[in-house]
């Protein structure tokens, strides 16, 4: 199983919620942000090289926001929506998404490390090339989700569901695909390599291994 923090409901259970302060202004360029808290803001500038330590975002609304090889270690975000956010090349570690939107974005090429999301919405987001290790979609939605040429290292997906969720050149080690409630995997059994599936799922892939592997199935 992936080892993954805890990751709380509440803003108060945080370890680190009677350090926060809260951040008024715009988030700028290489900027570090220590122990802030973004409550209920929209923000929609470029702050590409920004660092996010111990910070948490609540209510907060992203849309087009530049954060390009940004920095987040330890940062919880909640109640919130993200909408065509560039996101390449960051990195995330020891960090959560509870109960918010990420739709339209770009984070290929980026790295997550120990990182839950959970009764998220994720669609349209491009983590082409991306590293995950250690992380966890619990109860979500991933629709139209590329993780084509993604290496992904002990990953799991426990009740969500998987809609148009790609895998091509992909590279899975110890990827626990049996808790999705159901797995929309346009490409058959490309990239499913390392992956692990259970019995009833791998009936319900059978017609797309025996496509890939040029077998025609008939009963009479």
């Amino acid at each position: 199983m992936p080892s993954v923090p805890a990751v709380p409901d509440q803003l108060a259970e945080l370890p680190y919620a009677h350090l926060l302060r809260p951040h008024t202004g715009p988030l700028r360029r290489d900027e570090r942000y220590d122990t802030a808290l973004f409550d209920g803001t929209a923000f929609d500038g470029p702050a590409n090289g920004a660092s996010f330590l111990e910070c948490a975002f609540t209510g907060v609304q992203l849309s087009g926001a530049k954060l390009r090889q940004a920095r987040f270690n330890e940062v919880w975000v909640q109640g919130s929506r993200w909408v065509a956010v560039e996101l390449s090349e960051s990195e995330w570690q020891d960090s959560g998404f509870v109960s918010s939107v990420l739709a339209g974005i770009s984070g290929y090429g980026s790295a997550l490390r120990r990182v839950v999301f959970r009764q998220c919405k994720l669609e349209a987001v491009n983590l082409r090339g991306a590293v995950l290790r250690d992380v966890v979609f619990e109860d979500c939605l991933l629709r139209d989700v590329d993780f084509g040429g993604a290496k992904l290292t002990d990953v799991s997906v426990p009740g969500s569901t998987l809609e148009e969720v790609r895998l091509h050149g992909a590279q899975l080690r110890g990827v626990d695909l049996r808790g999705a409630v159901s797995l929309g995997l346009p490409d058959g059994p490309d990239g499913l390599r390392g992956a692990i599936l259970g019995t009833s799922q791998l009936f319900d892939l059978a017609p797309q291994f025996a496509h890939a592997l040029g077998i025609t199935v008939k009963d009479s």
